[in-house]
C-alpha cells in the first residue's frame, strides 16, 4: 500500500453535501455503502493515528513505518481500514485490534443469537448478506462463534451454590467427527433447584458413552466447585449410578426415573399386553402411599413374572431406587419422580441441534449447546410453580441440613 493514501485528508464539506444529497435520494445510513460509512471510518482511522502517536512518546527508537490496510465488517458496512505501522511492531492498536474484523459487538451478537436458534452458518451468511450486504467466510464465522469459548469456560466452572433442593441428571447422545470418523459421544447435562426456588443448569461434559464412572467425574467436579450437599438427585436408570451419588453425597436422597422404568419395561413386551402392563405399572407408582404402592408391585409380580421375568425382576431390584418419592408429599413428587424437567431442556436442545448432522469437535458442540443455554436463561419463567409449598414441604423433612446453607 503506498504511504500517499495514509494521509488523504477527510473533507466534511463534501461528506456533509454527499450525505444531504444521498437521504433525498433514499439511501441508506447503514449497510453497504451506507451514507455514514466515510465518516466512521475517519473517526477509527482518525483514533488509530493518535493511538500509535501515544506508543511513539514511550519508545525513543521508534518511529512510524507505512500503513497497513484490512476489510472491516459492521452494521454500519464494509470498508477498507488503514491502520498505522511503526518500524519496531510493538504497536497494538485498541479500538481495533490487529486481528479485528468485525467491529461492533451488537453484530457479533446477532450472528451468536440466529446460529443459537440452530441457523447453519450458510444460513446466517445469506442473511448478512441480505439484511446488512455483508460477506463472510467460514473461517470468519466460526471466529466469531469463538468469541464465546472464554464465557463458556467461565460458567462452566463458575462457583456453585453449597445446597441444592432438587438436581436431575441425564445424558443426551450426538454424532461427532473425529479423524474422518463419525462417532456418538455423551453430553452429560446437571440441572437444578437451589433454594430460592430457581432453575439453573449447572453443567455440561462430554464423554465417549454414558456411564457411571464418568458421572462420578461430574459429581467430584460439581463437589469441587462448591456443593456440599444435594437433597434430592433423579436421575434414569443407568446401573451405578445411584452408589456414585452416594459416593460423593452419602445423605442425598436418590429417585430413578418411573418414565424411564416404564419404557424399559414395555421393550420386552408384546404391543398385546402394552394396555395391561402400563395400567398395572401405573397402579404401582400412582398409589397414594408407600404401603399400597408394594401390594401393587407384589400383585404386578405375580401376574407378569413367568411371561416377562426380565422386566418384572427389574421393578423388584430397583424399588429402592424407584419407591423413594412415596416419602414427600404430592408437589414434590411430581417433580422427583420423573427426569422430565431435564428432558424438556434436551428438546430445546434438539430442536436447535437437529439440523447438524454432526459436530466437527467437542467444542463445537459445547459453544453450541452453551448458546442455546444462554437463549434458555433469557427466559423469564425461571422459578418453580408454588415453590413456597415445596419450599415448606422440605423444609420440614430436611431442617438440620437447609438450616446451615440459609445462615
Amino acid at each position: 500500500m503506498k504511504e500517499s493514501t495514509e494521509e488523504k485528508e477527510f473533507n466534511y464539506e463534501e461528506f456533509e453535501k454527499a450525505t444531504i444529497k444521498g437521504l433525498y435520494q433514499k439511501k441508506p445510513l447503514m449497510g453497504q455503502s451506507g451514507l455514514l460509512s466515510p465518516l466512521i471510518k475517519h473517526f477509527l482511522e482518525k483514533a488509530l493515528a493518535l493511538e500509535l502517536e501515544q506508543h511513539l512518546k514511550g519508545e525513543d527508537n521508534n518511529k512510524r513505518n507505512g500503513i497497513s490496510t484490512k476489510k472491516v465488517k459492521s452494521s454500519s458496512g464494509e470498508f477498507e481500514l488503514i491502520t498505522p505501522r511503526d518500524r519496531n511492531s510493538t504497536f497494538e492498536p485498541e479500538i481495533v485490534a490487529k486481528r479485528q474484523v468485525i467491529l461492533d459487538d451488537d453484530l457479533c451478537e446477532k450472528i451468536l443469537s440466529l446460529y443459537a436458534k440452530g441457523m447453519s452458518y450458510n444460513d446466517i451468511k445469506k442473511y448478512l448478506e441480505e439484511i446488512y450486504f455483508l460477506s463472510f467466510s467460514p473461517a470468519q464465522m466460526s471466529e466469531i462463534t469463538d468469541r464465546i469459548i472464554p464465557e463458556l469456560e467461565q460458567w462452566q466452572s463458575r462457583p456453585l451454590d453449597s445446597l441444592y433442593a432438587i438436581v436431575w441428571f441425564d445424558a443426551i447422545h450426538y454424532k461427532l467427527r473425529e479423524q474422518g470418523v463419525v462417532k456418538t459421544k455423551a453430553l452429560y447435562n446437571v440441572y437444578a433447584v437451589n433454594l430460592e426456588g430457581e432453575r439453573e443448569l449447572l453443567g455440561i461434559y462430554i464423554s465417549e458413552s454414558e456411564s457411571s464412572r464418568f458421572w462420578l467425574n461430574v459429581l467430584e467436579d460439581l463437589q469441587l466447585r462448591g456443593i456440599s450437599d444435594i437433597l434430592i438427585a433423579c436421575t434414569d436408570n443407568l446401573k451405578g449410578f445411584s452408589d456414585a451419588i452416594s459416593t460423593i453425597f452419602p445423605k442425598t436422597v436418590v429417585q430413578s426415573c418411573i418414565v424411564h422404568q416404564v419404557r424399559n419395561t414395555l421393550k420386552y413386551a408384546m404391543r398385546k399386553d402394552y394396555k395391561a402392563l402400563t395400567q398395572d405399572m401405573k397402579n404401582i407408582y400412582g398409589s397414594s402411599r408407600l404401603e399400597i404402592a408394594e401390594v401393587q408391585l407384589q400383585e404386578f409380580v405375580a401376574k407378569w413374572q413367568h411371561k416377562y421375568p426380565t422386566a418384572v425382576n427389574s421393578w423388584q431390584n430397583n424399588w429402592y431406587k424407584l419407591s423413594a418419592f412415596f416419602d414427600f408429599g404430592v408437589h414434590i413428587r411430581r417433580m422427583m419422580y420423573t427426569t422430565n424437567p431435564i428432558e424438556n431442556v434436551h428438546r430445546q436442545m434438539r430442536k436447535v441441534t437437529k439440523t447438524k448432522g454432526s459436530f466437527s469437535s467437542d467444542m463445537a458442540l459445547r459453544k453450541l449447546i452453551y448458546l442455546v443455554i444462554r437463549e434458555i436463561n433469557k427466559s423469564p419463567k425461571r422459578k418453580i410453580y408454588q415453590w413456597s409449598l415445596i419450599f415448606g414441604q422440605l423444609y420440614i423433612k430436611f431442617e438440620n441440613r437447609i438450616i446451615p446453607s440459609l445462615k
